[in-house]
This record gives C-alpha cells, structure tokens and sequence, in this order.
C-alpha cells in the first residue's frame, strides 16, 4: 500500500530531521522523508496536521511470557500493548519454557509473532544449554536460526571460565553476548537495594557490589576476547562509570537501563510495595541521579522497559515471596518523553535513546526515518493526555506501580512495516 501522511512534524533523531513535512510509504518501507517524489501516486492520503511522527520504538529487553507462562501473558496480548505504547520492535530473553536453546523455540516464537498484530518479534538465544551455566548452547544454529543476540537471561554460570569460553564462542560468529551484570552469590536471596531502607523494613538486601563485581569481571574477559557485550538493566551509579570508562578505553560494549530505575527509588519499596519490587533493585536517589545523567551524556545509548507481566498472585503476599517485575511496555514511551520534559535531555535525544540508540546496539535498519528504512513509526498527538488506569491497560500484566499517573501526549497510530498495528478509538477519552 503507497501511503502520504501530510503535515506531521516529522522527527528523526538518528539523522536530527525535524520539520513538517510529508513521508511517503511504498509497500512495507519509506519511500521519501520531507518531499515528495515524482510520478508517487499514494493510495491513501493522512493528515496528520497537528501531530509529531518519529520512529517506532525499539525495547531491548521484554518478556512475552509464551511459551511457558500463558498464564501470565501471551505474545499477542503483549504485542498489541506493545504497539498501544508506540513500541514497534521487541527483543525477548531466552527464558521461555523451554528456553531458547535451539532453532525451534525461534521458529515458535517468529510464528506466533506473525500471527500477532504486527509488531516485530526479534529473538535473544541461550548463551548455555537449558540456561543452566554449565555447557555452551549451540550458537551457530541459533544464529542461523535468526537470533540477535545469545544471552543467559539473568541466569548465573557455573564460572567466569565458563564466560570466556561463552564470549571467544560468540565472537566467531560475530554474534553480540548480552549480560546482566549481578553476582549471584553476592546477591543471595536479596530482594531490594542493601542500604537504610533495607535494614528498617527487615528485608534481605543486593548490595551495589553485586552488580559492581560482576560488571568488573566481564569487561576484564570483553577486553580479553574482543567480543561484542551489551549489559542490560544497569542500576547503580559506578556500574554507569564503569561503562563509561570502558567505552573511553574502546571496548565493543554497550548498556540500557530500565525505564523505571529512572523515576523510582528504594524509597518507593519502603511501604512493601510489592509493585516496586524488581531485579535489579531500586536503587538510591544518587544511583538514580546518576543513571540519568549517564543516558543524557549518552553512556547509556538506550533505555528499555524490562517488561515482566504477571499474574495478580504473584505479587500478593510478603515482599521477598511475591515475583519480580513491572510490566512497562505501554510506560516506555510516556516515562523517556518525561525526560525530556523535565528538561534532562532534548526531545530529539530522548526519542533516540528508544529508537535509533538501541537500533543500532542491534545493529538493524529501525529505529530512524530514512527511504529504505522499514515502515516503522509512530503518531503521536502532543496536546493528548496518556493516563496509565487499568481501564485502557492492554497488557495482560497489570503490575505496574504507574497506575494514577498522567503524562502529556498520547500514541494516536502506530505504523509497522507500512501497516497500521493500533489505532487509538475516537472515543477514547485518555
């Protein structure tokens, strides 16, 4: 379908376009940004006037929950939230059941994902057999089989031998290894940030050590190996210097943080919220200062929603027994926008930190507004009001501890590959 949308004010980070002007769409890719080309005959005309347009968003870190944990979420309940949020690509950790340790847990996931709405599904595979730390998954197959990346999801291995070899394997098959930086047996059976909040509530604490350490120890074996590392979901003020210094040093890592590590603090978890608990934990008001100013700095080249739904019993009872994790692919885009709002950063960097900075982490052609480019891209009304309720929730996962909050502007389309994914009712009074 050849498309023409009219006077958007067109806004694309990766190239700093930001004008009104038309794009036009051919088929599932952009055809032109700011003119129209000769002899272009668009079999449907939009005007947009009014409103922005700018790249989908790209998450680097979602959990679907299928297949394994239908109960909690599926992936055509979770793309469709996902799209309801602007999100137009998601790349999902390999701890499914079974996990993604072969072609076929990929070719599952691609399948349902194409009998989805739309949204692009990419996959992460296992960086060991069964995520168990111990023996090397396949990776050549995985990769053949389309994976972005390999990852162990969280999942400790068995030694930072078992690391280096994982990272020399990757590194043949130039396939990027992403890791969360915690130190298991630091970590113990912690459930918030260690620190005064900790100690007054009576729960067990994760120390900044734990991500600290673990962080020290795979980019000792990065500058070792040479291979590619992206960590996900940092929290803490010194693990953002460290990558700092590493990028400075020229090591091929990169790094995201979780949206709500932005925003929330061990502070939120001080009445046993079991909203606010998640993993990593909330941090101090300086980690959170400081992550911030690492992603405005651009340190930080991506934030992503660590989105883990869950069902409603699995955040009833005592803190430290309910399941961590909020789901956040329909705050994603309302809480980096907030950023900018508040003046950390300027709109066009905001919006790159969810579009062309994680794009290019995965090295792919989303994320920005270019003829060629993928069709991917969002409408979005600046005079809206986007008002997180339950009642407009699409998300399967209704933990989120945002409910009650109201952000300025709101998703009105949102395009993939040249087809609409969702559409906002007219009678939708958010």
């Amino acid at each position: 379908m050849s498309v023409l949308i009219e006077h958007a004010r067109i806004l694309d980070p990766a190239s700093g376009f930001d004008s009104v002007a038309p794009l036009c769409v051919q088929g599932s890719e952009i055809l032109a940004v700011g003119t129209i080309p000769g002899g272009f005959e668009p079999r449907r005309r939009i005007d947009a006037r009014g409103r922005w347009l700018f790249p989908g968003l790209v998450d680097l870190a979602a959990h679907l929950r299928e297949p394994g944990e239908e109960q909690k979420a599926t992936i055509a309940s979770e793309t469709l939230a996902a799209a309801h949020g602007g999100i137009t690509t998601l790349v999902v950790p390999p701890d499914t059941d079974p996990p993604v340790d072969s072609p076929a847990e990929v070719e599952l996931i691609s399948r349902r994902a194409e009998q989805a709405c739309g949204v692009r599904v990419l996959t992460t595979g296992a960086l060991t057999r069964s995520l168990r730390g111990e023996q090397l998954a396949e990776m050549a197959a995985l990769k053949r089989a389309g994976v972005v990346a390999v990852s162990n999801a969280g999942r400790p291995l068995s030694s930072p031998l078992v690391l280096r070899r994982a990272l020399e394997y990757a590194a043949t098959f130039d396939l990027m290894v992403a890791l969360s930086a915690q130190d298991a047996a630091l970590a113990g059976s912690g459930c918030v940030h260690e620190g005064a909040v900790s100690t007054r509530l009576g729960l067990p604490g994760i120390p900044e050590a734990a991500e600290t350490a673990a962080l020290g120890t795979i980019l000792a074996l990065v500058e070792q190996t040479g291979a590619r590392v992206h960590i996900n979901r940092l929290s803490t003020r010194r693990a953002a210097e460290m990558i700092a210094k590493a990028r400075t040093d020229g090591l091929p890592v990169s790094a995201d943080v979780a949206a709500h590590q932005l925003f929330l603090t061990e502070i939120d978890a001080a009445d046993f919220n079991p909203l606010c608990h998640v993993n990593p934990p909330l941090r101090t008001q300086r980690d959170r200062t400081a992550l911030r100013e690492a992603v405005a700095r651009g340190d930080i080249a991506a934030i992503c929603s660590d989105h883990q739904p869950h069902e409603s019993d699995s955040k009833l009872g005592p803190f430290a027994e309910t399941r961590p994790g909020i789901s956040a692919l329909e705050t994603l885009l309302p809480l980096t926008l907030r950023l900018a709002e508040e003046g950390l950063l300027e709109l066009s960097d905001a919006l790159a930190r969810v579009t062309v900075g994680p794009a290019a982490i995965l090295g792919g052609a989303s994320g920005r507004l270019a003829a060629g480019s993928p069709a991917d891209f969002v409408l979005f009304d600046p005079d809206g009001v986007t008002h997180i309720r339950p009642e407009t929730w699409l998300s399967a996962g209704a933990n989120t501890p945002f409910f009650g909050w109201s952000f300025s502007g709101r998703v009105v389309e949102t395009w993939v590959s040249g087809r609409p994914a969702w559409t906002t009712p007219v009678d939708d009074a958010a």
